[in-house]
Formats: structure tokens, C-alpha cells, sequence
């Protein structure tokens, strides 16, 4: 059954401006963010209050994966029987080194960005993990060489 689509909040110039000052310092404390704005320390405790509580952001630490060790990135496209596409997301979502996963349209149902410690890790996840789930018929890594932007959403 599909979902109704979700009624979002107007966003104004103000609203835009604390997710921007966030997004690049995820720290900024609202004293910062108010001064920055020109409006009041209460406006902005307010509005990141209501913007987190509408679900319109999320304030959240990202580690950075080579920090742990896990110094190969990919992106892994499967292609996966359609009656069998919810198990095999559930799967992939409960495997620590996926970090993204889609269900996509085109060339393969599902994608996932993961890290790995080194190329034996990529190739144990992918023989011994992945490829052997019940309805994935086709599994394709590509190594992220060099990564030149990384960022969410920009307003």
C-alpha cells in the first residue's frame, strides 16, 4: 500500500539559513547561528527545534571511514529477483559495512556504497555475504578511486 506523500513545512530565509550554517558546522552553537542571521538566540533554538522535529534535518556525526581502518570505498549495483528485493535490502542493511543503500530504477535494483579494509574484505563481503542471498542474480563493485565532492544537499 503506498504511503500518503508527507506534508513538509514552508521553509523561509531563516529556516534556509540555519540548515546552511549547520551544514557547515554541524557544532555552531544557536548563540553563533543567531548572531550570523541577525535574529535572536530564542528564534534559532525554536526553529532547529521545529526544523528536527518535522523531520526536515537531522543534526548527526558521519565517521569517516578511513579513521577505522577501512580504506576501500565502493559502489556495489545488484540486480535481485523483484519478489526477493525486500530480504535482500534487509540484509545489506543489517552488513556494517554498508553505509547507503537505494532501491533503484535502470541497470541494477539496488545499490550501496560500502567500505572495506582491503581488496580481500571486498571480495569475502561479495562471494561469502552477498552474492550467495537467495534472489541476487548479479553483483558489480566499483572501487571509488578518488572521491572530489562529498556533501549532502545544498540550500
Amino acid at each position: 500500500m503506498a504511503r500518503p506523500p508527507r506534508e513538509w513545512p514552508t521553509l523561509d530565509d531563516i529556516d534556509l539559513g540555519i540548515i546552511r550554517l549547520l551544514q557547515e558546522n554541524g557544532r555552531a552553537s544557536n548563540t553563533e547561528i543567531s548572531r550570523a542571521l541577525s535574529v535572536s538566540e530564542a528564534t534559532v533554538r525554536n526553529r532547529v527545534a521545529r526544523l528536527l522535529d518535522n523531520g526536515v534535518m537531522t543534526i548527526t556525526a558521519v565517521p569517516t571511514p578511513e579513521a577505522f581502518g577501512l580504506n576501500l570505498a565502493t559502489i556495489i549495483g545488484l540486480r535481485v529477483a523483484l519478489d526477493r528485493l525486500g530480504d535482500v535490502t534487509q540484509a545489506l542493511n543489517r552488513e556494517p559495512e554498508t553505509r547507503f543503500i537505494v532501491v533503484s530504477t535502470g541497470r541494477y535494483d539496488l545499490m550501496t556504497e560500502a567500505y572495506f579494509r582491503d581488496r580481500d574484505h571486498l571480495h569475502d563481503f561479495l562471494t561469502e555475504r552477498v552474492g550467495p542471498l537467495p534472489g541476487v542474480h548479479h553483483v558489480e563493485a566499483s572501487v571509488i578511486l578518488r572521491t572530489s565532492k562529498r556533501s549532502f544537499l545544498e540550500v
